[in-house]
């Protein structure tokens, strides 16, 4: 096993922007065919962010404009058009080169089909930067399955027993994948929220961000440097184990989205320990938590992640008492 942390990712969203991508292809569909470039929304409406079938979007649209062509042409032209629109931003590259330098390795871990998704791990410059990655076409398995992850950490090196999952995080935009499967296989999460409010009831991340540097920058802060000592309950060459090192990660129970009166949202609290989501299954009636004074993560990744706003928790749903 590697002597280091494990920091996964999700593809889509995560480390590169899709529907941006797939925004610009639509806007370059409706002009190729001479249609209202009006029509934008709808098609970025019908996408919903890569998870309707391309054949129903494509199906509605073939109906909705009278195009004379098969929906199989149509996938063809959608399939080789749309990853030309795709990048991997230098703010999201700076902060995989922060990660790698302070002694983390990097994998990713997609839904989605073989050849598209390693299109886009290949183009956009990413499998020089990450240590392995699994899609679930070709690993014959899907998030939040965690078969998945356990097959990715075994790629980048590791060996998926023991104490494995203390030295893993996830990182994602989806919840029902990214931190549901997270959730069950026993690794810490943080959830790229993009603005909008958690709203699953059943789990929660562990911290949320609005942006990846600002991930990695909460991953990177939640514990002490791993290239200085490496512990994350690693067994050394004589089989024995580090002990564990302090750790400092914000609880579920403090996520918090919305802003404050002035606009502002207010830093992390932190906690001494970490604190995992419980099921729902096993919580008593839920009560309001007292207020507890926040403070401010400290620990930074440096300039090279880039300048953006301090990630933000996330604020949990108001539970009903369970019975």
């Amino acid at each position: 096993m590697l002597d280091m942390p494990l920091l996964l990712l999700d593809l889509d969203n995560t480390l590169l922007p899709r529907d941006a991508a797939f925004r610009a292809w639509a806007e370059d569909f409706l002009a190729e065919n001479g249609l209202p470039a009006s029509d934008l929304d709808w098609l970025v409406m019908l996408d919903g962010s890569g998870y309707v079938p391309r054949s129903t979007v494509l199906g509605a649209a073939k109906r909705r404009y009278g195009i004379d062509r098969s929906i199989d042409s149509m996938l063809e032209h959608y399939r080789r058009s749309i990853n030309s629109h795709i990048a991997c931003p230098d703010s999201h590259a700076s902060a995989l080169r922060a990660a790698r330098e302070e002694g983390w390795t990097l994998g990713i871990v997609s839904n989605g089909g073989t050849l598209p998704q390693l299109e886009k791990i290949r183009l956009t410059g990413l499998a020089a930067m990450v240590d392995g990655w699994v899609i679930s076409e070709e690993a014959r398995c899907i998030k939040p399955d965690p078969l998945i992850f356990e097959i990715a950490a075994r790629r980048c090196g590791f060996r998926p027993a023991g104490d494995w999952t203390a030295q893993t995080w996830m990182v994602g935009d989806y919840g029902p994948s990214d931190i549901a499967g997270a959730e069950a296989t026993g690794l810490r999460s943080v959830w790229l929220h993009h603005g909008r409010p958690w709203a699953e009831r059943g789990y929660r991340p562990t911290v949320s961000a609005p942006s990846l540097p600002d991930a990695v920058r909460l991953v990177l802060g939640a514990a002490e440097r791993p290239n200085a000592a490496r512990h994350f309950a690693t067994a050394t060459a004589s089989g024995r184990k580090r002990p564990p090192r302090t750790r400092i990660a914000v609880p579920a129970s403090r996520l918090a989205p919305s802003p404050t009166a002035n606009g502002l949202r207010p830093p992390f609290a932190q906690s001494a320990s970490f604190t995992r989501a419980v099921p729902l299954t096993h919580l008593g009636p839920v009560t309001a938590p007292a207020a507890q004074p926040a403070t401010t993560v400290g620990a930074s990744i440096g300039a090279s992640v880039g300048t953006s706003p301090a990630a933000q928790p996330v604020r949990p749903p108001t539970l009903p008492p369970v019975a």
